[in-house]
């Protein structure tokens, strides 16, 4: 059969709710106008340890997509492709597929030139990779190199720049309200503070949102510092008054106390992009909580419920909005490849679906605006000024 060209899709990073709807949605769409699907397995990984040898069994690295697999897919969650971190610009030797440790001795090395010769190897003309700023940091080099590439965004955190919405964040959201308030039942019943970790590296959207929409009393971000001494006081005047005598905070993992030099982590472990496992700043604001709590509450102390929400959210099937935005998303992604446009990435901006530059990806940073929707001296999501503002209020890239 004669095919029009060639498409690659991979998904890098952490899994979300969408992913495989965003594959299918491209897998279709793609094949419809008569494109060949490739489906490239464990993100940059599977382009870093391709055999080029035709009569070599590479099915653990690319796979040819037709509609019955991505149609079985399509319903669920995570990635059927599978994923990574792997950073192909920086792989440590101990990384390297053993066809290349010859060649590439450095304790970490860029094999970007492997990576080239592989996407040759398989005849892509275009290559759609999904993920957050890491993966697609990495797409923007290749695009630089010359691949015509037009990437997705993905990310519980919401924090891709240039797009209002990432694949996966509604149904973090969604999750995260539905949990916390499973957790009001047992926090209730031990008249408790209720501690909630939740993602949220270098933007607390994912703390703020749900706050908004009730399920906790109070919200801990990173783009502000935690002061102890305030939130006791005030997570013990919501306990008081509450018949049931408890009280709800939540907690983005990147978050940090006032006088932390770094966030908190699970270890001194690093991935190839440099981010080390964030983890237990959860556990310090419930000891500290413990610890004040006789200040505020007539000198006895108040237990702490301490719950990490962590795969919780991002595990099982997509919510509605991340069964349409990636339906959407992998659309608007055929649309530039038939157009023969590249080097962009598809987004959402103030509620329509559009396109930026995929130098936009490291071009800057995006995390709550404070001053706008952060209310300090409460702790909590500022409730004004909603008229005219997105879907998910604070997303917007300015």
């Amino acid at each position: 059969m004669a095919y029009k060209g060639t498409i690659g899709i991979l998904t890098g990073g952490g899994d979300v709710p969408g992913l495989n709807p965003a594959i299918r949605a491209v897998t279709i769409r793609a094949k419809r106008e008569g494109y060949r699907v490739i489906g490239i397995r464990r993100g940059w990984a599977g382009l870093v340890e391709i055999l080029r040898d035709e009569n070599v069994d590479n099915s653990g690295n690319f796979i040819e997509l037709t509609t019955d697999i991505v149609n079985r897919a399509g319903r669920t969650g995570g990635t059927f492709l599978h994923t990574s971190r792997t950073r192909p610009s920086h792989l440590p030797k101990a990384n390297l597929p053993e066809h290349l440790r010859d060649s590439y001795t450095a304790n970490i090395n860029d094999v970007t030139p492997e990576v080239l010769k592989n996407i040759d190897f398989l005849g892509l003309d275009f290559l759609i990779p999904i993920g957050g700023d890491d993966t697609l940091s990495y797409a923007q080099r290749l695009h630089e190199e010359g691949v015509k590439v037009v990437a997705i965004p993905k990310t519980m955190d919401n924090d891709v720049p240039g797009t209002d919405y990432c694949i996966g964040f509604s149904t973090c959201v969604t999750r995260t309200i539905e949990l916390t308030h499973r957790l009001r039942t047992s926090a209730g019943s031990h008249e408790r503070y209720l501690v909630i970790e939740v993602f949220g590296r270098y933007a607390g959207f994912t703390a703020l949102l749900p706050t908004m929409a009730g399920a906790a009393d109070r919200c801990l971000i990173p783009e502000h510092p935690i002061e102890m001494e305030l939130l006791a006081e005030l997570a013990t005047k919501d306990r008081n008054r509450n018949p049931s005598k408890y009280s709800v905070l939540l907690v983005s993992e990147g978050a940090v106390l006032k006088n932390d030099k770094e966030m908190s982590f699970e270890s001194s472990e690093a991935d190839q992009y440099g981010h080390r496992k964030l983890g237990g700043i959860g556990d310090r604001v419930a000891a500290h909580l413990k610890e004040l709590s006789p200040k505020y509450n007539d000198g006895r102390t108040i237990n702490v419920l301490n719950q990490r929400l962590g795969y919780l959210v991002r595990c099982g099937e997509p919510d509605a909005l991340d069964s349409m935005v990636p339906m959407a998303f992998g659309n608007l992604a055929l649309d530039l490849v038939l157009a023969g446009t590249s080097g962009r990435l598809v987004s959402i901006h103030n509620g329509r679906y559009d396109t930026v530059p995929i130098t936009t990806v490291t071009g800057q940073k995006k995390i709550i605006d404070v001053q706008k929707y952060y209310n300090t001296e409460r702790l909590r999501p500022k409730y004004e000024s909603f008229m005219h503002q997105p879907l998910f209020i604070m997303t917007s890239d300015k």
